[in-house]
Formats: structure tokens, C-alpha cells, sequence
């Protein structure tokens, strides 16, 4: 409307005085720069108002992709914070699996090396009884042989040949006559 009233005021003027030249400068550019701004306001309205839009569409955009982006980053930060928890529960346990076959280990260790100390144990007390009893056998022999050295000897010394042949015929009558 305020276009319109200057509009009618310069047509008055022209009509009044005739066509010629306003050497008000004020008057003037302010004249020129309501024209100038209506002009663009009325035909840069529609390509303004497009620019605009076009950019509150992209700007709405990317705002949406980032959101988007931020919430794909949360889920897979929340999926590797998942994976960390799964893979630490894991290494917990393979720790307490392997030190429980470490345990079950040094005490299979041990148990065996307690079986074979007891069998060696064993083993070196057979070995003493063997060993005793055959130096008892040998020392019944070595006893029996001088006993025997020792009788035969007396038995020479005491025995003359008459004797001799009356313990042979006795012998003899023993074992042939009974």
C-alpha cells in the first residue's frame, strides 16, 4: 500500500509540474530504493522464497543424517562395548579354565610322583629282601660246606678203615634188608 501511495504522489508531481527532473536527492533515492525493493519483492519473492526453502530443506537434511549417523555410532559403539564385555567374559573364563587345568595338572604331577616314589620304595625293599636272602642262602651254604669240611675231617680222624666197613655194612643191611 505504501508503494502505491508513493507511486500516486510521483504521478501527481509529474502531473503537476510537467516531465522534468527531481534534483532532491533524498527524495530521490528513497523513491528509487522503495521501487527497487518492491521490484525485488515482488518478483524475487517467489525465487527468494525457493532458495530458502531449497536451503531449509538441505540444512533439515543433513540434520537428519547426522542424527542419523550419531544413532548408527551409538548402536555400534553399544555393539563393540557388547563384543569387549563378551570377549572379556571369555578371557575371564579361559583364565580360570587354564588355571584350573594347571592345578588339576600339578596334582596329576604329584600324585604320580607320589606312585612312583612308592614304587620305587617298593622296588628297593624287594631288592633288600632279595638281596637278604641270598646272602642268607649263601651264608647257609658257606656254613653247611664247612660243616661238612669240619664232619668229614673228624669223621677221617675217628673213622679207621674197620670202622669204615662196619657203618658200610650197616648201611648196606639197612637199606637192602629192612
Amino acid at each position: 500500500m505504501g508503494i502505491f501511495l508513493l507511486a500516486s504522489e510521483v504521478e501527481a508531481e509529474v502531473v503537476e509540474h510537467g516531465f522534468g527532473l527531481n534534483t532532491d536527492i533524498l527524495e530521490t533515492n528513497v523513491i528509487n530504493l522503495v521501487i527497487i525493493i518492491g521490484v525485488l519483492f515482488y518478483f524475487g519473492r517467489g525465487f527468494l522464497g525457493n532458495v530458502l526453502s531449497e536451503r531449509r530443506n538441505s540444512i533439515a537434511t543433513a540434520i537428519k543424517e547426522a542424527e542419523q549417523r550419531k544413532k548408527d555410532a551409538e548402536a555400534a559403539l553399544s555393539e563393540a562395548q557388547k563384543k569387549l564385555a563378551q570377549a572379556q567374559a571369555e578371557a575371564q573364563q579361559i583364565r580360570a579354565a587354564a588355571e584350573d587345568r594347571a592345578k588339576q595338572a600339578r596334582e596329576a604331577i604329584l600324585a604320580q610322583g607320589a606312585k612312583d616314589l612308592e614304587r620305587l620304595r617298593a622296588e628297593a625293599a624287594r631288592d633288600l629282601e632279595t638281596e637278604q636272602e641270598r646272602v642268607l642262602k649263601e651264608l647257609r651254604q658257606r656254613v653247611a660246606a664247612m660243616a661238612l669240611q669240619r664232619v668229614e675231617s673228624q669223621l677221617q680222624e675217628r673213622l679207621d678203615d674197620d670202622a669204615q666197613n662196619q657203618l658200610v655194612d650197616r648201611s648196606i643191611a639197612l637199606l637192602g634188608g629192612r
